[in-house]
């Protein structure tokens, strides 16, 4: 049941954003970064819900980022496998269907297509301080 909602919940997000969609945001390689959905929340003031597409080429990876520390971020594969490692955490492998969530503050240092040979899909939906117009920050090494 929980899994039917979310999963609706991240299809009508990109559904109903893919017409509102904003200029890619900054990725890596092979990684395309799209803002598909922006949205206030009416019931908490100050917050907005974003919804951000990423589409990893066959063997495309994000650089290491962080996210405003006022986000909170879950994250549903739409289509291959993603790697991902979120601070000091295991890497793990998420098929489509799978979700993972970030909390304020949280680093993710790799985040990939699992695939050599087959595109992936992410959707990442943000809970965000309105004010917030950057979503993504280079980890700097």
């Amino acid at each position: 049941m929980i899994k039917s909602l979310h999963f609706a919940v991240a299809l009508t997000v990109l559904l109903a954003g893919a017409a509102l969609a904003h200029d890619a945001l900054d990725g890596g390689e092979g990684a395309k970064i799209t803002v598909v959905y922006d949205h206030e929340l009416p019931n908490v003031p100050g917050k907005s819900m974003k919804g951000v597409l990423v589409e990893y080429a066959p063997g495309g990876f994000s650089e290491g980022h962080t996210h405003p520390v006022s986000s909170f971020i879950y994250a549903t594969v739409l289509e291959g496998a993603i790697r991902s490692q979120v601070n000091d955490g295991p890497v793990a492998v998420y098929k489509a269907g799978e979700s993972f969530s970030e909390l304020p503050g949280d680093r993710h240092g790799l985040s990939e297509n699992a695939s050599k040979s087959h595109p992936a899909k992410l959707l990442a939906v943000f809970v965000v301080d309105t004010a917030e117009q950057e979503l993504i920050y280079p980890i700097k090494k």
